[in-house]
């Protein structure tokens, strides 16, 4: 905790660090205010009293999880209602195609920058179309008051309706997407997931208040809840999180020697120093990943009335849904790690600046190696993640409090919380340790001139 706190002052007096920071805050208020602009021809009171009577269920329905990470866009209906999840979905979709189409294959790995950008825009260009079609549903479904109780959550329906709701998610999405990458350019860690983190620390107090209400210390006959309930909560709390921090952490270290080369009469190599081969290779991308995939079908279904009884077996509470939840969070724990951990390419580096692994022969074998010792430390952070991911659902129906009040206290939200924090500080850390090196260079340099 104090390395933290020193790591943050010491970020400060750095002004290109503090540049960064404060540059990340200032697209987090911007996003933060777009999700308080709502679309038009939208009944406000009614979308509200709606959205209230299915938050206080304690089941955990389709729209808690679409709206944790839409930070209560969704819930209010505002130009960012879609939040990132189309962006997501998309890359999803790329990072599949990369691996089954040869020509995307191949300009992903040898293209480049330019391969780069060709992929990073076919990305765009995929969110962008996956943006339309989900909010041509969403408008269709909220010109229908059957789907709201009874409630008429649009004042006039119609074609201009949708075309105007269409138009707006996608430029709500589309901004939100440019501002990702801006953070993740301009400011500190990753922006997407700077953005889906701060949607859901945003539904903090929200927790919070239901926590009181539940509690009612002032009048114990409206008590829903026991008073020692808070205490427990607390305690899982800190539980997960030491629990989230080892597992993020943890690592196995692959040891790597290199031989000594003489060119000339200097010498290269003749060190030795380690593979970092994480746990939790993939990090939270897997719970992301997973939930926008569960989500996407489970919301057509909501949508179409033919699909409804499939809709209704991806939710939470289902057997089928918890199925495929833990499956497709240990196929992309694995899938993920495989995209960004190549061992073949890590394999022929090594061979070709002398490194080795005692005992293990250069190239093919070391490539088989490595897939070995992955392969074996993945599954446990993959299963990991599963656990986590479906905490809440244990914690609702034993300590029988709201899904907004369970996703804090363990599951998805706290692992990207945690995580994304974790990487952010990293990220600080590593600029502050630039910025010490670029120090020692240049007073090494001024005693040289000397």
């Amino acid at each position: 905790m104090l390395r933290t706190v020193k790591a943050l002052l010491n970020a400060f007096k750095i002004p290109d660090l503090r540049q960064r920071i404060v540059f990340t805050l200032g697209m987090i208020v911007i996003y933060r205010l777009g999700c308080f602009v709502p679309i038009p021809g939208i009944n406000s009171e009614a979308l509200a009293q709606f959205f209230a009577n299915v938050t206080s269920q304690q089941g955990g329905t389709l729209f808690d999880m679409m709206d944790l990470f839409t930070g209560r866009a969704l819930s209010q209906m505002t130009v960012f209602a879609l939040g990132i999840m189309p962006y997501i979905s998309s890359s999803i979709i790329m990072q599949l195609l990369t691996v089954v189409i040869p020509s995307l294959e191949k300009l992903a790995k040898e293209g480049g920058d330019h391969g780069r950008k060709k992929i990073t825009q076919y990305t765009r260009y995929g969110t962008v179309c996956l943006a339309l079609f989900q909010a041509f549903i969403i408008a269709v479904y909220l010109e229908d008051p059957r789907h709201f109780m009874g409630l008429p959550i649009v004042e006039h329906g119609g074609l201009g309706f949708r075309l105007l709701t269409m138009i707006t998610l996608t430029s709500g999405t589309a901004f939100i997407m440019w501002l990702g990458e801006q953070i993740s350019e301009r400011g500190i860690g990753n922006g997407m997931s700077i953005i889906i983190t701060m949607g859901i620390v945003s539904r903090l107090p929200t927790a919070l208040r239901f926590v009181v209400q539940l509690l009612s210390p002032f009048s114990p006959e409206k008590r829903q809840i026991e008073p020692y309930t808070p205490v427990i909560m607390l305690v899982l709390l800190a539980a997960v999180i030491i629990f989230v921090v080892l597992i993020t952490e943890g690592q196995r270290r692959i040891p790597v020697e290199y031989a000594k080369r003489i060119v000339g009469r200097k010498v290269y190599g003749g060190q030795s120093t380690y593979i970092p081969l994480r746990v939790n290779q993939a990090g939270v991308i897997p719970i992301i990943f997973a939930q926008s995939i569960i989500l996407f079908p489970a919301t057509i279904g909501q949508f179409i009335p033919s699909l409804q009884n499939v809709a209704q077996s991806l939710m939470r509470g289902h057997m089928l849904y918890y199925i495929i939840y833990t499956f497709l969070i240990v196929f992309f724990a694995y899938f993920y790690t495989a995209v960004t951990f190549n061992t073949q390419d890590i394999a022929q580096n090594m061979k070709k600046y002398g490194g080795f692994i005692p005992g293990i022969r250069a190239g093919r074998q070391t490539a088989d190696y490595l897939d070995y010792v992955l392969s074996h430390i993945t599954l446990p952070g993959a299963m990991f993640l599963a656990a986590i991911a479906v905490f809440p659902d244990v914690i609702m129906s034993w300590l029988k409090i709201p899904y907004i009040v369970a996703s804090f206290f363990g599951g998805t939200g706290l692992l990207i919380m945690v995580g994304v924090m974790l990487d952010t500080m990293r990220q600080i850390e590593s600029h502050l340790l630039m910025r010490h090196y670029d120090g020692f260079m240049k007073k090494g340099h001024l005693r040289g001139r000397r």
